[in-house]
């Protein structure tokens, strides 16, 4: 045998050799580690000095083992199974309502049309009181999955508590097999136009054949010429779904996500397997900081092959593939198993979780330039930035402080619980406002400026010294100009407030319809997507390369 070939199969052996000790060395660990746990989560059950629930001890340790990871890996038990056959199948047994917390309360924010909960009565900002005799609050809101989700044929005795009405509701209601729609709404916007609009806002398996059936649909009434695509607050779903979506705008054999593990050496490639319903149309895609995963996942292929212009603000930056692993005892194992690289190469993960559990700015994923078909520069990291940048609301504390407290929502429920109406056009935009203005004195909402605050300091400090009363005046003085600003706030931002309420109150009288119809009217994003695919010279230049 030859001395190079000699040397050559050496290596190999060393290398052969290596591979095996490394994995004997992993299994070997993970077997002391076992044995170790055990030894500890055994005799502490058994001889700690107070009672120890076996159950809720193992899970303890579950938990502290999954901190120390990403926040998708997660342990999913009994009662949280139905949540995974709801973001797979896109089915489940239930009542038709979609509840959150506002304010500390457990409300009903959306309603599904044709459902046991909208046909009897119950209506959005009910706040939900018990269910089944099981008082409701935000401490047990974690059970109500369970308590709400049943077996189709099941009754459920829910009772409410209603904004403007004395005594609480009670409603008999059934559980039904609920299918939840990804594509939440389609249609002409404007109307007399040949622009398609569709709001998508999940990604389960029936999400592409929705797609395609709206835009078959659309279709036949009449020619399509360009799409806006809303994925804003789309949080993702399924891998699979999202290349099925894109295949519908995408050419066929386009790359649309490359999927890369622990091995890096074994990269899968998820490529468009079919002609685009929709291959022709100018394309717009709007997208916020609410737009995840599987909503990335598609507005990175259809803007790394310069198929459409994305519009909004940058999307969350969620580029990790997680797996649902079946455990004993219905029990599972959602991990994280891989990321996710856009076809020009980039993954837009924002935070790099390996580090430590502090996350900070230093966590930030380092930024990369890449390149479209095109040519255009893109970058990795902090998800996907838009071609065109459009903020979503107006730029007010006191605005965005109103939202999070959900005082539009409430407003909203209050004024349609006690005016019989059912027409948007009979309500009086001003007697709105001024209506507004005057319940949020009744809420006692205490909306504090960072200018208060600093006044308030200030005033303390000097009161503390006991400076001269003539300056504690004048800071007094600045405070009532400070509340006096406050009010005018409040006029100058007269017409977002409106149409925040009015939005709200089409919802309550037509459901998820009304409310899109309605926000569609005064959205900045939309308009601005509207306007560049009606200039083909501006939408062609967005999507060149920049000499």
């Amino acid at each position: 045998m030859k001395k190079s070939n000699k040397i050559y199969l050496v290596l190999v052996l060393l290398l052969s050799a290596g591979l095996v000790f490394s994995q004997t060395d992993i299994y070997f660990k993970i077997s002391k580690a076992i044995d170790i746990f055990g030894r500890i989560y055994k005799e502490i059950t058994l001889n700690y000095v107070d009672e120890i629930d076996p159950e809720e001890f193992m899970l303890a340790g579950i938990r502290g083992m999954l901190s120390s990871l990403d926040p998708y890996t997660v342990y999913i038990d009994e009662n949280q199974q139905k949540d995974i056959e709801l973001i797979t199948t896109g089915k489940y047994g239930g009542i038709g309502a979609t509840v959150s917390l506002k304010n500390g309360k457990v409300t009903i924010v959306d309603l599904i049309e044709g459902y046991s909960a909208q046909r009897q009565g119950i209506r959005i900002g009910d706040v939900i009181v018990s269910v089944d005799s099981v008082k409701i609050t935000k401490d047990n809101y974690d059970e109500l999955g369970s308590l709400l989700k049943k077996t189709p044929g099941t009754e459920i005795e829910v009772v409410v508590r209603r904004e403007g009405v004395d005594e609480d509701l009670v409603f008999n209601l059934v559980s039904e097999e609920v299918e939840i729609k990804n594509l939440t709404y389609y249609a002409f916007v404007p109307p007399n136009s040949n622009n398609a609009y569709l709001k998508l806002s999940g990604f389960t398996r029936s999400a592409g054949a929705e797609v395609k059936n709206a835009l078959f649909e659309l279709e036949k009434q009449k020619e399509i010429k360009s799409i806006v695509l809303d994925l804003r607050g789309n949080p993702g779903g399924l891998l699979d779904a999202a290349v099925d979506v894109a295949e519908k705008f995408l050419k066929k054999g386009n790359l649309i996500v490359s999927v890369i593990g622990r091995d890096t050496t074994n990269v899968q490639k998820y490529f468009s397997r079919e002609e685009p319903v929709a291959g022709k149309a100018k394309l717009a895609v709007l997208i916020n900081g609410g737009s995840a995963s599987a909503s990335e996942i598609l507005a990175g292929a259809i803007q790394d092959h310069d198929r459409g212009v994305i519009i909004g603000t940058p999307s969350f930056g969620k580029g990790l593939v997680q797996t649902v692993v079946p455990l004993s005892f219905n029990t599972s194992l959602k991990l994280t198993t891989a990321k996710y690289y856009t076809p020009s190469g980039r993954c837009i993960q924002k935070i790099d979780y390996s580090k430590n559990k502090v996350f900070t700015k230093h966590n930030l994923i380092v930024e990369e330039e890449f390149k479209t078909d095109n040519k255009r520069s893109v970058f990795s990291s902090g998800g996907i930035i838009p071609d065109s940048t459009v903020p979503e609301r107006p730029e007010s504390e006191q605005i965005e402080f109103l939202l999070a407290r959900g005082m539009f929502f409430k407003f909203a429920s209050f004024y349609f619980n006690t005016n019989n109406f059912s027409d948007l056009g009979l309500v009086s935009k001003n007697e709105l406002f001024d209506r507004f203005v005057g319940y949020l004195d009744t809420q006692k909402i205490n909306y504090t400026s960072k200018e208060e605050k600093v006044l308030a300091e200030l005033t303390s400090m000097v009161e503390k010294k006991k400076y001269n009363s003539g300056l504690v005046e004048k800071l007094n003085n600045i405070n009532e100009q400070l509340q006096k600003i406050k009010r005018e706030e409040l006029k100058k931002f007269k017409d977002e407030i409106v149409i925040e309420i009015m939005t709200e109150l089409a919802a309550r009288i037509n459901g998820r319809k009304g409310r899109i119809e309605e926000m569609l009217k005064n959205d900045k994003q939309f308009k601005t997507a509207y306007h560049i695919l009606n200039k083909p010279g501006l939408y062609r230049k967005i999507l060149e390369a920049v000499d």
